[in-house]
């Protein structure tokens, strides 16, 4: 198969697509002299020339520098002001420096950063919890990545069971139990893991998602401590549950005394409560990472009462000692005072208002220009969170969704939306709105996307 008769290309003109991006590598080089420079300059001293070498996922020729952010904008050292869709690919979920928040760590910043010890601001945090969520016993950690490392220790503490369960394509940060895939059926540690020692196969099971008789036979024998899992995928490509999914999927796990830990991290997007609330799915546990501070590094998890009372037991049960669980900059004051303010001013209904209706307009105006260009190709929506795939319907598992991934495709589009003032995720095509989207912001988006797609689309 060559590379234009791949499914994802279909409808495109593959030679011109090339033209179009060696153009717009050019256009890049001309319009960005100082982030060139800076990215030489990082060269020098930092690992792959970035602070973490995600950066160079973006597909420009050279690592994009920022001056400043604010609201649903970035603006980088060359001047250029961006509409920011990506918004730290859901760290700034609710838009750069939300005020409130900024307000919050400037008080903070006179005050301490970290002491090791409470604050009013976490008993205020973990009522706010609560009440969102509807889980009544809290913790907090770093990073998403760290609330679900600590979940599943505690977890399988509670349960004495070492095995837990993932699905296909997941992504919960890079907790390393969850970098298990099934090739051809065939569960496989990723090959992309670098300095994985111990083998993950024994404890970590993998099944499809949206696959309920796979599920019930992973679980059969009683020894899975938890299923871990985004009730939808949205790190291989947006995989929906199907209707029905989770209401069977709860029967099935409890059915096994299996423990349910959903990571909200980014279905945070649908709405205060994150998509198991609204959708009524009753988790034992949940993660929420990134936008939970307003952009300031920090995760919480929650626990049912229940649960709660388990992982108690063992922790008074077990020896003395470091439990594992836990650094000492978990709960520092700058962090709970973000999360304070996030939580009471910033992650409000209003908020969540505006975002869901930009949203549907978002989608509606990408299935309309997709749809005018010829392309195969579908929109996904959760709550705030938009994608465009390159397939006809959307992709019901990881392995499907795995399928359509086209990083050059995707790097091409992304460069032509950047060059043209707008940003999207680096990671397949996925964007977010923000309190501080308008209309006006998503009308460029369509127009940008409009003049990439028709230069590299078939001419009748």
């Amino acid at each position: 198969m060559t590379q234009e008769q791949r499914p994802t290309r279909t409808g495109l003109d593959w030679p011109r697509a090339q033209t179009f991006l060696a153009q717009e590598r050019a256009r890049f080089h001309e319009a960005h002299p100082r982030s060139a420079a800076l990215a030489a300059r990082a060269r020098d001293h930092l690992l792959f020339g970035v602070p973490l070498h995600w950066m160079n996922d973006w597909g420009t020729p050279f690592a994009l520098h920022v001056d400043h952010a604010s609201g649903a904008q970035v603006t980088d050292v060359d001047g250029h002001t961006l509409t920011d869709f990506c918004l730290g690919d859901t760290g700034a979920m609710f838009g750069h420096s939300p005020a409130p928040v900024a307000a919050a760590v400037a008080r903070q910043a006179t005050r301490g950063f970290t002491t090791m010890l409470a604050t009013e601001d976490a008993a205020v945090v973990g009522e706010q919890l609560a009440q969102r969520f509807g889980l009544p016993v809290w913790q907090f950690a770093m990073s998403a990545t760290d609330a679900n490392r600590y979940i599943v220790r505690w977890l399988r503490a509670a349960t004495g069971r070492k095995k837990i369960l993932v699905f296909n394509g997941c992504y919960h940060g890079t907790i390393e139990d969850v970098f298990v895939d099934l090739v051809d059926g065939r569960p496989v540690q990723r090959d992309s893991l670098l300095g994985q020692v111990h083998n993950l196969l024994d404890t970590t099971v993998v099944v499809e998602f949206n696959d309920l008789a796979a599920l019930d036979a992973a679980l059969a024998d009683g020894d899975v401590a938890c299923v871990l899992a985004e009730p939808v995928m949205t790190n291989i490509g947006m995989v929906l549950p199907e209707p029905g999914y989770w209401a069977e999927a709860q029967q099935i796990i409890r059915r096994h005394g299996t423990l349910l830990v959903m990571d909200e991290t980014h279905t945070i997007s649908t709405g205060p409560g994150g998509y198991a609330r609204a959708q009524g799915i009753a988790p034992d546990a949940l993660v929420l990472g990134k936008p939970v501070g307003g952009g300031v590094p920090c995760a919480v998890y929650g626990m049912s009462a229940e649960l709660a009372a388990r992982v108690e037991r063992a922790k008074r049960e077990a020896p003395p000692g470091h439990s594992g669980i836990g650094t000492t900059l978990t709960g520092n004051m700058l962090a709970m005072a973000a999360m304070r303010a996030a939580l009471t001013e910033v992650m409000t209904p209003a908020a969540y208002g505006h975002m869901l209706a930009l949203a549907q307009r978002l989608a509606a105006g990408l299935r309309e220009v997709i749809a005018r260009h010829g392309l195969p190709w579908c929109v996904t929506q959760v709550g705030a969170r938009t994608e465009f795939q390159f397939c006809p319907t959307p992709p019901r598992n990881g392995s499907e969704a795995d399928r359509i991934l086209d990083g050059e495709l995707e790097h091409l589009i992304h460069l032509g939306l950047l060059n043209r003032g707008v940003m999207i995720t680096p990671f397949h095509n996925m964007m977010l709105v923000c309190p501080q989207t308008t209309d006006e912001h998503v009308a460029q988006l369509i127009g940008a996307l409009d003049e990439a797609l028709t230069q590299i689309t078939q001419k009748a």
